[in-house]
């Protein structure tokens, strides 16, 4: 039987849709927190659509975001459904939502509203663009991508390209689950709960880093290298004579047992390429001469090479394969999730309290019954959907 897991006993109300918010629920859920996903009433999560993949009756895509969740659907314009809501979020010691900002505000569920009622609630927004007055625009993964100077550095110079799933969905729950348990940590010390906002464009330019620096460093924005390091060299994937071979060179003293091995000592003392920014200053002449060497074995023959003498080297690899290497690891990547399909087994490990509660993604309103009852048996009054102002209990969810 499982013991505590590090965030028992807390609830999170999860009014997010699509990635970024739900992936972040499902963290805290991993960690053990009672997370109650409130999805649109008829049809639910979006996500529950995008397929294929499919698994079963729903998608892998808003499987790979949702587990270990319970569901109830609800429908803000009903007001017994508003009412629900409202007492879910005053009980919640997390709530996290993705809508347009201002949105919630016309249901009574937005920040203030919401504190008025629970004081110690943690409350998340994820926007796509931020809360100021004027940003107001949808925040999708591949525009921020695009317009946030991403798709600018990857891919071949010349070809921008977005990054293969969507990673700035994926940074921004990172960061948000980051600013959460940082939140909950400081209601520990202080009884106070607090509003944290996430945005994905602010998470994407800070996840550019040694990118974005530069950028604020010299003033000019960086270009695509395709799979080079702006920095670093070699460092980028080279042909052999079967298959390509990724490098990655991080010191001298590693360029030197990669020359030993190929067979050319001299480059390691050749004035171009004795220092790492030599080499970067001369990288096509130093791809040149490697590629020349590299192409009398394998790019699989030279990475184990390399690999031994202490270079980090690989093949390329697919999905499946990076799957079986972590399985050959040690690492456990999936995990069978009883009635579902397998789950990623979370990268967190902890000595004491260790993620041991692996759930399926719920169907939609499949915990209502319960939900609802366990709401139901609160007599404090919450204040209800009749007493808002006027229109304020009118709009759509979603």
């Amino acid at each position: 039987m499982p013991g505590p897991m590090p965030l028992d006993g807390v609830v999170v109300a999860d009014l997010s849709r699509v990635l970024a918010g739900p992936l972040a629920a499902s963290t805290l859920a991993d960690l053990g927190a009672d997370v109650i996903k409130v999805e649109r009433a008829a049809s639910g999560d979006v996500t529950r659509q995008w397929g294929p993949p499919w698994t079963g009756n729903s998608s892998s895509y808003f499987e790979s975001a949702n587990r270990g969740k319970r569901s109830i659907a609800l429908d803000f314009t009903d007001p017994a459904d508003l009412d629900l809501a409202r007492r879910l979020v005053s009980r919640a010691d997390v709530v996290i939502e993705n809508f347009l900002p201002d949105t919630l505000d016309r249901f009574g569920l937005g920040y203030e509203s919401v504190r008025a009622l629970n004081p110690a609630v943690v409350y998340a927004s994820i926007t796509g663009f931020g809360s100021q007055a004027g940003a107001r625009d949808a925040g999708y993964d591949f525009l921020v991508q695009a317009v946030g100077g991403l798709m600018d550095i990857t891919g071949p110079p010349g070809s921008p390209s977005k990054v293969g799933v969507a990673i700035v969905d994926v940074l921004t729950a990172k960061d948000a689950t980051v600013a959460i348990l940082a939140a909950l940590h400081e209601r520990a010390r202080s009884g106070l709960g607090q509003h944290v906002e996430v945005a994905l464009l602010s998470s994407l330019l800070a996840a550019l880093v040694n990118q974005g620096s530069g950028f604020l460093a010299t003033g000019s924005s960086p270009r695509s290298l395709g799979n080079r390091h702006p920095s670093i060299a070699p460092y980028e994937a080279l042909d052999t004579g079967e298959g390509v071979l990724a490098l990655a060179v991080g010191n001298d003293a590693q360029f030197a047992r990669l020359c030993e091995i190929v067979g050319a000592p001299d480059l390691a003392a050749d004035p171009r390429f004795v220092t790492n920014a030599q080499r970067v200053a001369h990288r096509d002449e130093l791809a040149a001469a490697l590629e020349a060497r590299l192409h009398s074995d394998t790019a699989s023959s030279w990475a184990a090479r390399l690999m031994d003498a202490g270079v980090p080297a690989g093949t390329i690899g697919s999905v499946a394969d990076g799957f079986a290497l972590a399985e050959r690891l040690g690492l456990e990547p999936r995990v069978p999730v009883a009635g579902g399909t397998d789950q990623i087994r979370s990268p967190l490990r902890f000595e004491r309290t260790p993620i041991g509660r692996y759930v399926r993604p719920p169907r939609l309103d499949e915990h209502g019954d319960e939900i609802r009852r366990w709401l139901a048996a609160d007599p404090d009054p919450i204040g209800h959907a009749s007493d808002l102002p006027e229109g304020e209990a009118r709009g759509n969810h979603g």
